[in-house]
């Protein structure tokens, strides 16, 4: 996995996203449309899909929300799905840094 990243208005991003097997991978890239700290990132993919995080905080705790425009390529659930396990990691993650 490799990743680009310029979070600011206009910036631009490249993940390349592997299996962990090997097996298949594919880029995910796009530019950021909206940047507020601690409260909201949009960007728009390279195939003009958007998408948008609100973080919204209360009593001590974040709690994150992600609206995507979906792919006509898998099904919507399968989408949701995935971008389930991305929002699953990253909490894993920064719970891990506390």
């Amino acid at each position: 996995m490799t990743s680009e990243n310029d979070v600011r208005v206009n910036g631009k991003f490249k993940n390349r996203m592997e299996a962990k097997d090997g097996s298949f991978g594919f880029d995910f890239e796009g530019v950021y449309d909206k940047v507020e700290l601690f409260k909201e990132l949009a960007y728009s993919m390279t195939d003009g899909r958007k998408v948008s995080t609100v973080f919204t905080e209360k009593d001590g705790k974040t709690t994150l929300s992600t609206v995507f425009d979906a792919e006509s390529e898998n099904e919507v659930e399968v989408q949701k799905q995935g971008w389930q396990v991305i929002l699953n990691s990253f909490s894993n993650y920064v719970e891990s840094k506390n």
